[in-house]
């Protein structure tokens, strides 16, 4: 038999895997749900000319492109692509349902693929947890980025961090102001958002290498370090409002900072940016990010500018890092009762008894195995089932059940409807 490979940067996620990871998706769309985001899903895969159609190249060169059936595919023509990113597959869906009621908030938990190098906690194929506000102006809707964020990362127990928020007009007075435009302001954004990575030295080589002056990069660090950036002040009042709101919204200011060098690497936002990180964690990149990005989604409707802010939590380095830090649900597997078949003769009363058992909600599994109470239990025990029912002869003349609890091994017997009870 020849030998069968998982294609590189993927892997299978086994029921145990996958039953811990719902329970964390289903804690964050109960917070998506709490400030009125709605459940949205798009195809896998989208047109070629939609998701070349965004600007910021970079998720391109990434993109896993699809042939064209028959001869053309044999030519190496495609006409679609699997989707990179949320974003785009969100844009081309407001264009075409012009009649959507605005403003329009949705989440949406879904894959994504990137012909990315794979590297711890970063795969080709992984899922994106993305909400957004399409159609105001209103920075309560950034405010809301920033609290949804607070409250889900809270629910999940990664309780020790920090959100990070700027405003890319900030950034482009900044530009202005030691003289970084045109070019030289795109090497600026690229440059600062590396700067917890490489360092200031590392950031002030870089641009070095594109032109930028010492008497420039000096400057930058002054207004890094606090000074005055001419031209910012009303970008920076926005910044106010957006805290003031996030506060009304019960977000715990001490774990939000306005922060300067914050620049998000995508050159489409327009307005507050925010990141979020892990403090004293040796984890370097953020956990969540996002930001106002007016002139996006308009590009596929034809129209200028439609007001959008989103933010996306890296549900996959969550994933990990609450894995690494003992937080993952403690549920391998989604079954509550093992009913176990002690005869041939009870195997009735059994099975009545795990359709009773459904009928009240509970998640049920019925053993294979008749006889040999033993080894169903071991069945059980090596699934983590916590509870097995048994109804032998003794329990069908006492018109009863007994139940045995895995983890303590304690058994309790009584009215099956007692049972239900005590399960639930």
């Amino acid at each position: 038999m020849a030998q069968v490979f998982l294609p590189k940067g993927t892997r299978d996620l086994m029921p145990a895997a996958m039953n811990r990871r719902l329970k964390v998706i289903e804690i964050v769309r109960r917070v998506f749900a709490q400030y009125g985001f709605e459940p949205l899903e798009t195809p896998a895969f989208e047109r070629i000319e939609t998701l070349t159609g965004k600007s910021g190249g970079e998720d391109e060169k990434l993109m896993f492109r699809i042939l064209k059936r028959g001869e053309a595919g044999k030519r190496g023509e495609v006409d679609a692509g699997l989707r990179y990113d949320l974003t785009v597959p969100l844009a081309r869906m407001i264009a075409m349902n012009p009649g959507l009621p605005m403003p329009f908030k949705r989440s949406q938990i879904q894959p994504v693929w990137r012909a990315d190098r794979p590297q711890r906690g970063r795969f080709r194929e992984f899922y994106q947890c993305d909400v957004d506000t399409i159609g105001t102006p209103s920075l309560l809707a950034d405010a809301e980025c920033v609290a949804v964020v607070h409250d889900a990362l809270n629910a999940l127990g990664l309780t020790d961090f920090t959100i990070k928020l700027n405003h890319r007009a900030v950034l482009r007075a900044l530009s202005v102001a030691i003289g970084a435009t045109g070019e030289a302001e795109h090497a600026l954004l690229v440059a600062m958002d590396k700067l917890e990575k490489i360092g200031r030295d590392g950031v002030a080589k870089e641009l070095t290498s594109k032109d930028l002056s010492k008497a420039q990069i000096g400057q930058l660090w002054a207004f890094l370090d606090g000074e005055a950036i001419p031209g910012a002040e009303a970008a920076e009042a926005e910044l106010q409002t957006v805290l003031s709101h996030a506060a009304d919204l019960g977000v715990d200011l001490s774990r939000v900072k306005i922060d300067r060098t914050l620049a998000r690497g995508q050159d489409y936002y327009t307005g507050p940016v925010f990141e979020t990180v892990l403090n004293h964690s040796d984890f370097k990149g953020s956990i969540s990010g996002g930001g106002r990005y007016d002139g996006l989604i308009g590009m596929f409707s034809g129209k200028q500018s439609i007001p959008a802010v989103g933010v996306s939590l890296g549900i996959e380095p969550i994933f990990m890092l609450m894995e690494e830090m003992g937080l993952m649900p403690d549920t391998a597997t989604s079954t509550q009762v093992w009913v176990t078949l002690f005869s041939e003769e009870t195997q009735s009363a059994s099975l009545q008894a795990a359709a009773q058992l459904r009928a009240a909600g509970l998640c049920v599994q019925v053993s294979t195995r008749v006889g040999k109470l033993s080894k169903q239990f071991k069945d059980a025990h090596n699934r983590g089932v916590p509870w097995a029912l048994v109804i032998g002869p003794d329990d069908i003349a006492a018109g009863g059940v007994s139940l045995k609890e895995m983890a303590s091994g304690e058994q309790w017997a009584g009215s099956l409807s007692e049972a239900i009870a005590r399960l639930t």
